[in-house]
């Protein structure tokens, strides 16, 4: 007698299966990826079996990161990159490509807060979180297009925030530039859909970061009382919906903003 499968885990020849988030043989492109919610991301892909290179600004961090990564038999490798240059994300891109021969997937994590009313804002704290959390996902996304339209295929993973969905007092600067990215994703997302490319935001809620262990004891009491599961998260949390998002498991999956909160925004 022949045994069925479980319910929802049939599949048809050539096509994955649903227990299989694998990402071999695939390039993943990491930003923000020496620390906190990044590093979780770098760390996930690469027990996925992606080759990730890890980019970020703190070269130490990253040699770091990479020799854990290799240590647990993953395929990593460090770059220093300013994501608020232009110059710095193209010459990061143009070498992997050179080295690679592709990108599959790009995580577009790194961020920066400049918190501060909004009347005592300076135009620098405006500026720096915008150029560095939304404009430099511009000039990242249109570096990667030539190369994942070539291929007819690719998985853009943009990390937003759940400000960008709720807003946030003093967070004015930062709110703005992760909604922004939201529109952002889901226009590329319409552009580039018959290509094969998908793009997606992941929001996270408070995740146990080296920013959010710098709030005050007072301030992350009252917001875990508005966190339904009544705890914070941890980076593997929403580094497990980015493997997943880069994996052909979730090949019909484009345009969404998907949170991990633990029910904050509902």
């Amino acid at each position: 007698m022949t045994r069925k499968p479980p319910l929802g885990l049939k599949h048809n020849r050539g096509e994955p299966s649903v227990l299989n988030l694998r990402s071999d043989g695939k390039v993943a492109l990491v930003t923000g990826a020496s620390r906190g919610i990044g590093r979780g991301i770098a760390t996930a892909l690469a027990a996925a079996g992606a080759t990730v290179i890890c980019a970020a600004r703190d070269l130490a961090r990253l040699v770091e990161l990479v020799a854990e990564i290799r240590a647990a038999g993953g395929q990593a490798h460090a770059h220093v990159v300013d994501v608020a240059s232009r110059e710095s994300i193209e010459a990061l891109i143009s070498s992997v490509i050179e080295a690679h021969g592709r990108i599959d997937v790009l995580v577009n994590n790194a961020g920066i807060t400049r918190d501060n009313l909004l009347l005592r804002m300076k135009p620098a704290e405006w500026d720096d979180v915008i150029a560095t959390n939304l404009t430099s996902v511009f000039i990242s996304t249109q570096a990667v297009m030539k190369t994942m339209l070539k291929q007819r295929a690719g998985s853009i993973v943009n990390i937003g925030s759940v400000v960008g969905l709720t807003g946030n007092g003093g967070q004015a600067n930062y709110a703005a530039a992760k909604a922004g990215l939201i529109g952002f994703s889901k226009s590329v997302a319409r552009e580039v859909a018959s290509r094969g490319i998908r793009v997606n935001v992941v929001t996270p809620g408070f995740i146990d970061t080296d920013m959010t262990s710098a709030m005050p004891e007072a301030a992350k009491q009252a917001l875990l009382a508005s966190v339904p599961l009544g705890r914070t998260g941890q980076p593997r949390d929403v580094a497990a919906l980015v493997v997943y998002l880069a994996s052909d498991v979730s090949a019909y999956i484009t345009g969404q903003t998907i949170s991990v909160d633990g029910g904050f925004h509902m």
